[in-house]
């Protein structure tokens, strides 16, 4: 197999064999101790309760952010930035002192560059209708940094989710622009030589995930950066942060990113609650997707004057509790320790892919046994669909995701329609991953297919 240079993660060949003690603590804490925090698992007077593995689509949620959002509610509930009286003067407080804690948490030089959206596709199509507005003539003078002409290029790989694909497809289809895929390898990987060879100088937009939410593919954001401002300066870079933000240290500032979106919901926040991150020159310039009250400074009958970020974004009543809840949840992890979380993560991996790698008839796809990789693993049990894999592990007592991850492409260059796909957070124990492991040896059988490869 070709190496991948954009490949990055923890250092490896440390954790084989490793004892459930072992990978059992986070950042000094037993993680039977921290699942007491989260009531889904707390309330659970099971033996063997079920094993929870589909982090990757949606995590728990500790007690802190759900009294964060309840004190709140009952507390401090009002309008923000409207009006004058001392309930919105809180209410507004904490409202942006949430902002800047999401802003230190990922890096961003400036909580200005913190903008507030429903999820993280709506970030992404934020950047994207922006710019698509821009290139129709929309935001004058600064906002012509954005136009795209056509044949102008848009990159992405064929592992990106859908929400970092249909957004741009739209933006093509509005300017005449043309998407550029960066081609994966047989396992779904790609690198810094794969990106590079499709970089040229009509190269206006260039979108990836930090990490892929089927292959686990982790990249190194600084270096593609790099890459693209050397082969195409008048690019942007526009980075899907959802398996990252949540899972693993990142520093939006020091990658050079021109743009970033992660939700709430995958890294133990409120649903509803989403993050789009933009350098303020950018974010000052681009055209809001969305319009209305709370956005403007100037409104005339037949014209507007919109505020600087990130409040030219932040139209209409906006998502109080649930901002107040996503900083809980960053106080939280802080408090786990990002870089403790990445190497709790890692070895429930190692330990799948380990266990997988010994089953017949059984495809691991992304990163293989002994390569780096996020917190999750994809797999295809030869002659059983995904969805009846999800079915028979979900009778034993264990939840996964099944399908094709919002990832159609992607599975269409690995040849399959569909992957069971296993991912872990702060409150998975190896017990769970060897559980998925013997409980994915028992599919094939299960169905008459014997436990050899067909």
């Amino acid at each position: 197999m070709r190496p991948h240079p954009a490949a990055l993660g923890p250092e490896r060949g440390t954790m084989v064999g490793m004892s459930h003690t072992d990978t059992d603590t986070v950042g000094g804490r037993a993680v039977r101790d921290i699942r007491r925090d989260f009531p889904a698992f707390a309330a659970s007077g099971d033996a063997r309760p079920t094993a929870y593995l589909d982090s990757a689509a949606t995590s728990q949620r500790p007690s802190a952010v759900l009294d964060a959002e309840r004190d709140y509610l009952e507390h401090d509930l009002a309008a923000v930035h409207r009006g004058a009286s001392a309930a919105t003067g809180r209410s507004t407080s904490r409202f942006e002192e949430a902002r800047a804690d999401l802003a230190r948490f990922v890096g961003a030089a400036d909580e200005r560059e913190i903008v507030w959206a429903q999820n993280a596709t709506d970030a992404l199509n934020m950047v994207a209708l922006g710019i698509a507005d821009a290139s129709a003539g929309i935001g004058g003078a600064d906002a012509a940094r954005f136009a795209l002409q056509p044949g102008d290029e848009i990159v992405l790989t064929e592992a990106e989710h859908h929400a970092n694909l249909l957004p741009w497809q739209r933006v093509a289809q509005r300017t005449g622009a043309v998407l550029v895929p960066v081609k994966v390898d047989v396992n779904g990987c790609w690198g810094a030589d794969d990106l590079a060879a499709v970089l040229g100088p009509r190269t206006r937009v260039v979108a990836f995930a930090e990490v892929s939410n089927v292959t686990g593919l982790i990249v190194r954001v600084a270096d593609l950066v790099a890459l693209v401002r050397e082969r195409a300066p008048r690019a942007m870079v526009v980075l899907d942060a959802c398996q990252s933000v949540p899972h693993r240290p990142v520093d939006f500032d020091g990658y050079g990113v021109d743009f970033a979106a992660f939700s709430g919901h995958k890294m133990l926040g409120p649903n509803g609650i989403g993050v789009l991150y933009g350098r303020a020159d950018l974010l000052d310039a681009l055209p809001p997707a969305r319009t209305g009250g709370s956005t403007i400074t100037r409104v005339s009958f037949d014209s507007a004057e919109f505020l600087p970020a990130p409040q030219r974004f932040e139209s209409g009543t906006q998502p109080v509790s649930q901002v107040i809840g996503l900083a809980a949840a960053v106080r939280y992890l802080d408090g786990i320790g990002m870089g403790a979380l990445a190497a709790h993560e890692a070895a429930f991996a190692e330990r799948v892919v380990d266990g997988v790698a010994a089953l017949p008839g059984v495809r691991i796809v992304g990163p293989q046994a002994g390569e780096a990789r996020g917190g999750l693993v994809s797999v295809a049990v030869e002659g059983v669909h995904a969805h009846d894999v999800g079915q028979f592990l979900d009778d034993a007592g264990i939840v996964v995701r099944v399908g094709h991850h919002c990832a159609q492409p992607l599975h269409r260059a690995l040849g399959l329609t569909a992957t069971t796909r296993a991912s872990a957070h702060v409150y998975t124990t190896a017990e769970e991953a060897d559980r998925f492991v013997s409980v994915l040896g028992e599919v094939r059988g299960f169905f008459g297919l014997g436990t050899g490869a067909a």
